[in-house]
């Protein structure tokens, strides 16, 4: 899982009533839920770009979205209440091209928890690459804005602090007065709207998503699920386990909700991950100079996160402070950026002026989602996000047990724990735990793990197999949900919804040479 911060929104109107039969020859039945069809929202190339489209690709999403069909879908608020309020889910279908072959439909069941999924069946499918392109020949992708997201229904409240605002280490004191300001403002958003709020769970997302197969007139889904969608795969599967095809999900969710055990296990991952990237940066002392062994890089650069904690950095065209969580923010990036982090690392060693260090500046000054641009789509609610997380969190620790678990976090992982900061997120929320029930099922699914990611922990996939079944395909790189975007591990993706099979694993992302 992950929480950033979101983008604007725009509203999107939907008219029309079509229903639609799927090639299987399923139907809606009269009294189903429809799909509201209408045209889909049109974009500048700028909001293109900014989604993460290079130039040369935008005129191929332009196509692509010519083909997409966008509408919605009217679900309960409250499903335990059918009868009662009801909200909207913006829904999209892109068709197979291949329609005399098709084999049925695949949800691409966005991350976060929060993400849009709405453009997913373009931007992580079709125009991804070549190989997961190939996927819609023979299915028809779906993506959604899960409630509370995007063009769905949401609400917004006041959200809870982002971490430290004085720069330098942590102290008891300052600790104490960010956990009291979350507490605060989650109780403050907790009791914004507490029927919308407390409605926003994983399992009500699932069943939100099997109302979409019934209007979709689809007899089962198929399910490709990214980061908080591997737990909401597993949740559907476990609910609708007549209903769910083939499913393929990656950088795989633990198979269980608290966020102070995330925080621990995703810690320790991290700073196993920075051992690799140690070992790299040695085998080439003569252009970082951090060291000529990785325990030499392993001790200078725990020797610079404590330099930065007690004498912090502020330039003049940096917003952020350079403090020792900085360094240890660099310490823990993926292999996709040990070039740049690296480099960073370097230039903190030996930096002096005003003005920042021009691939700290790159690494550490641009926004974590990017610049918003007028008429973007939501990317990531932080609302919903929070809610979720919260509903579903057993933990809420209690201050000292959160100081104590920052300390051992800390002392336990020198080089990359000062990057995680208070390791809570919903002490104070208002609304009661509402946790859902896995269960095993005997229905194809597969459960891609990243072998050195800190994200989705490794051993989480494995204990999800514990839990549910399934069967472990091992990614050996260090990138969150990299496997649709590797062209080799991708063919193996749409080559197992096309055929059922998989293999052992693939490499990944290779590591910068």
């Amino acid at each position: 899982m992950t929480y950033r911060t979101s983008l604007t929104a725009l509203a999107l109107t939907l008219a029309g009533l079509v229903a639609h039969p799927s090639a299987a020859g399923a139907t809606a039945s009269p009294t189903a839920t429809s799909v509201q069809w209408k045209s889909c929202p049109a974009y500048s190339d700028e909001v293109i770009r900014s989604l993460g489209v290079t130039q040369d690709k935008v005129a191929a999403f332009r196509s692509l979205m010519k083909r997409l069909e966008c509408g919605t879908v009217s679900v309960p608020l409250n499903h335990r209440d059918p009868g009662g309020r009801k909200i909207d889910l913006a829904v999209t279908r892109l068709a197979a091209t291949d329609k005399a072959h098709r084999l049925g439909a695949v949800a691409v069941l966005p991350g976060g928890p929060g993400n849009s999924g709405y453009l997913d069946p373009v931007l992580r499918t079709a125009l991804r690459n070549e190989e997961m392109a190939g996927l819609n020949e023979r299915y028809d992708i779906i993506g959604f804005d899960p409630r509370g997201v995007g063009y769905s229904t949401k609400v917004a409240c006041p959200l809870p602090p982002n971490g430290p605002q004085e720069p330098g280490a942590l102290t008891e004191e300052a600790a104490r007065k960010i956990y009291d300001a979350q507490v605060a403002a989650n109780q403050q958003c907790g009791r914004s709207d507490p029927a919308f709020l407390g409605q926003l769970t994983t399992e009500n997302v699932a069943k939100d998503l099997d109302l979409v197969r019934t209007a979709l007139g689809e007899r089962s889904l198929n399910l490709l699920g990214f980061s908080w969608g591997t737990y909401l795969g597993m949740v559907y599967r476990s609910l609708f386990p007549g209903h769910t095809g083939r499913a393929f999900l990656d950088s795989v969710a633990p198979p269980w909700t608290r966020i102070d055990e995330h925080a621990k296990d995703s810690a320790a991952a991290a700073e196993r991950d920075f051992g690799r990237m140690a070992a790299w940066l040695a085998r080439r002392d003569q252009t970082y100079g951090l060291g000529a062994t990785a325990r030499e890089v392993r001790e200078e650069v725990a020797k610079l996160v404590r330099a930065y904690d007690k004498s912090p950095k502020t330039y003049t065209d940096l917003q952020r402070p350079i403090d020792g969580s900085a360094v240890a923010d660099l310490a823990r990036r993926n292999s996709t950026e040990w070039v740049r982090a690296g480099k960073a690392l370097a230039e903190l060693r030996t930096a002096t002026g005003t003005t920042a260090p021009p691939t700290v500046k790159e690494v550490l000054g641009a926004p974590m989602m990017g610049p918003s641009v007028p008429g973007a789509p939501e990317t990531l609610n932080r609302t919903m996000n929070l809610a979720v997380a919260c509903n579903e969190d057993s933990s809420r620790a209690g201050f000292d047990t959160a100081w104590r678990a920052y300390q051992q976090l800390v002392k336990r992982h020198p080089a990359t724990g000062r990057a995680w900061g208070l390791p809570v997120m919903c002490p104070g929320w208002p609304l009661p735990v509402q946790q859902a029930t896995l269960k095993r099922g005997s229905g194809s699914l597969v459960l891609a793990g990243h072998l050195h990611e800190f994200m989705s922990v490794y051993d989480w996939t494995l204990q999800t197999r514990r839990a549910i079944g399934g069967t472990v395909y091992t990614v050996a790189d260090d990138v969150h949900v990299s496997t649709t975007r590797v062209p080799a591990c991708a063919a193996d993706v749409v080559r197992y919804f096309e055929t059922g099979r998989i293999g052992r694993g693939c490499a990944g992302s290779p590591i910068p040479s």
